[in-house]
């Protein structure tokens, strides 16, 4: 039998759509509950744990973690321990559920590379890795990025890439709110997550809210105001802040600095007694606090004061070093201050930085400019903060590596 042209070019095009769909249906029967979204988050003791969260699309038959020493992978006799996860169902809509699961490896020892995967008996990651912090002070980078949210995998992509470019061995990532524009649009969160690639597979993330991660209060009766469902699923933070806060405020300690990430969006006279008892316990030797909207706010949109009120007593008392945040769109760093006023040369005072990450950007008031020792707008940026025994040295960069700002601190 003849084949006309036409009829063999219809026969053709029929076989490869046949073959195109046919194989997305069996691949997205299998990415069903093949592990997404993997994260790693430090634990308030970093040292002896981690956390890692992942999510699937399907509920898988035995959800699970397992960990080796790096040192003991290529081993024949070496196996895995195994960490049974914690599952929780998410409905994203009245059609659709997805399950979030979470591990905390635990009894681990000080400074070694670990390999990790996650899955099921029959769908599990590729293997990744991530080294545990010191239990003493000892020197370390992080990176620290301001607001996201908008154009997230688009053109924030490039910020991300480049500043692991720029510092491949970070200890981790300390991003201060708004990594999404909506906190409660799963397809935004999966921005994020597509942005990252695998990076936070193998450098920990450490995460506060923003207002974005919460609804809009001027549309919503008070009684709703609450965090967005998708962020607790999503990330497995320490739990040690004050009730009916957990993992949105929390303190952790990292080889000779305690870190606090508190949350601007409510309960601030509670955070702020919180914040009392756990700096009049600290013993590290540095002391970094991050939050979202800023305490002085360089934005011509808003200028929020009840910080200086609540919060900046608590930190002139405790001495507190840097204030990392986000919200105005913009760049700023302050002289340091105490009592809301610049210190005289050589004294001991708090630096507050806000730094852009994202695209988004504001005009900038001249209100606090007695404050600032820089100011800048209109331009993404990452930060680099190495932390030394006796100095902390500060750079921001910009997207092409470039130093756009830099300081330090001495003890």
């Amino acid at each position: 039998m003849k084949i006309s042209k036409i009829n063999r070019y219809l026969l053709f095009a029929g076989l490869a759509l046949f073959l195109i769909f046919g194989h997305a249906r069996a691949d997205g029967n299998t990415l069903n509950v093949f592990p997404e979204r993997i994260v790693l988050n430090l634990t308030q003791t970093p040292y002896n744990s981690q956390a890692v969260t992942w999510r699937t699309q399907k509920m898988g038959t035995s959800p699970r973690a397992q960990i080796i020493r790096v040192s003991e992978f290529s081993s024949l006799e070496s196996t895995p321990k195994i960490f049974s996860a914690r599952t929780s169902a998410v409905d994203l809509d009245k059609k659709t559920t997805v399950y979030h699961h979470s591990v905390v490896f635990n009894s681990l020892e000080p400074n070694v590379l670990y390999a990790y995967r996650v899955g099921d008996d029959q769908h599990f990651s590729e293997w990744n890795q991530f080294i545990t912090a010191s239990e003493k002070l000892k020197s370390f980078t992080f990176l620290y990025f301001g607001d996201i949210q908008n154009q997230i995998q688009s053109m924030c992509s490039r910020v991300f890439r480049t500043a692991f470019q720029k510092q491949p061995d970070a200890g981790f990532w300390l991003f201060a709110g708004d990594m999404v524009d909506n906190g409660d649009d799963d397809k935004e969160w999966k921005e994020f997550f597509n942005a990252m690639g695998w990076i936070p597979r193998t450098i920990p993330l450490m995460l506060l809210p923003g207002n974005h991660e919460y609804p809009d209060r001027r549309f919503i009766p008070l009684e709703d105001y609450k965090i967005s469902k998708l962020w607790r699923p999503h990330f497995t933070l320490p739990e040690n802040g004050p009730k009916d806060l957990e993992e949105t405020v929390f303190s952790f300690e990292y080889q000779g600095v305690c870190f606090v990430m508190l949350n601007g969006n409510e309960l601030i006279e509670k955070q702020a007694k919180w914040l009392e008892k756990i700096l009049s316990k600290n013993r590290q030797h540095w002391v970094i606090v991050s939050i979202h909207q800023p305490v002085y706010s360089i934005s011509k949109r808003r200028n929020r004061t009840d910080f200086q009120k609540f919060f900046v007593p608590v930190f002139d008392r405790f001495s507190v070093d840097l204030v990392l945040q986000g919200h105005d769109h913009a760049y700023s760093r302050t002289f340091p201050l105490r009592n809301n006023q610049r210190v005289p040369d050589k004294e001991k005072g708090t630096v507050y930085v806000i730094s852009i990450a994202g695209p988004k950007f504001y005009p900038i008031s001249s209100r606090y400019d007695h404050l600032m020792a820089k100011t800048g707008s209109r331009e993404p940026l990452f930060q680099s903060i190495r932390v030394d025994a006796d100095t902390l040295h500060y750079t921001s960069y910009n997207i092409m590596k470039q130093v756009y700002d830099s300081f330090e601190i001495h003890k």
